[in-house]
């Protein structure tokens, strides 16, 4: 394993000169550079399970794949291999203006299964999304509905927290916080829009989304959420969503 004393940094700017980025079949931008570990067929499959109705909205951005992105230098650097010292400086994603788009400079040494590689490309996908295009309405009007009936849980830390500020009482009365309303509807359809191309891209367990020491979401509520967004974000040819509900005993 190479030390940190034997890899040299690169700014985000420059990896992005030494690398042609692809057009995948989907719309999506991505390339890779270093030793990232992923097969270039993996990689594929991960990128192109991206709905191509996303693609418009994320014409501006590209997915580069790296070992390591650091950001403790005051600049946006990557690491062309895995260094032990490397990777406790290293963030899952640094984002850096090449040219006229925006990188998103992804770390795929940081973790050891493709789970959590994953779900970090699709959170980030869906992030931009929402950033570019805004939340769908039905979908806002659906979780707003669930939050109303109180339905226990949520899908993130930040869903959960701008749930709760949007619903707690003010002044003795129930009133709205209308700016955590706003934020919610984004955490909670980026949150649905990843788990829908997680789904899509391998076969996975809820239960193994939870990060931190929140509820999660009721499953017949994310199963909804999801039928909702594959609604309006049908799979690419190749790829199939379904939810599966595991039986008792």
């Amino acid at each position: 394993m190479a030390s940190s004393t034997q890899v040299e940094l690169w700014p985000a700017e420059k990896v992005a000169t030494q690398v042609s980025v692809q057009e995948a079949s989907n719309g999506i931008h991505y390339t890779w550079w270093g030793e990232t570990r992923i097969a270039e067929e993996d990689l594929a499959h991960l990128v192109c399970a991206v709905p191509a109705t996303l693609a418009p909205a994320l014409r501006q951005r590209s997915y580069y794949f790296v070992p390591l992105a650091i950001d403790d230098t005051g600049e946006n650097m990557v690491a062309p291999a895995y260094a032990v010292e490397l990777g406790d400086r290293a963030v899952c994603h640094r984002n850096a203006t090449v040219g006229s788009t925006e990188g998103v400079f992804i770390s795929t040494r940081l973790v050891e299964d493709r789970f959590g590689l994953a779900f970090e490309f699709f959170i980030n996908v869906a992030h931009n999304f929402v950033e570019a295009a805004g939340v769908p309405e039905s979908f806002s009007t659906l979780v707003w509905t669930q939050a109303e009936a109180q339905v226990r849980g949520e899908t993130s830390q930040d869903a959960w927290e701008t749930r709760r500020r949007a619903q707690e009482p003010h002044v003795g009365a129930k009133t709205i916080d209308e700016q955590a309303r706003l934020s919610y509807y984004e955490s909670a359809f980026s949150d649905a829009l990843a788990i829908y191309m997680l789904s899509l891209a391998q076969d996975f367990d809820y239960r193994d989304l939870r990060e931190r020491e929140y509820p999660l979401l009721a499953a017949p509520a994310l199963a909804e959420r999801l039928r909702h967004v594959a609604g309006l974000f049908p799979a690419n040819e190749g790829y199939e969503f379904q939810v599966l509900y595991r039986r008792k005993g």
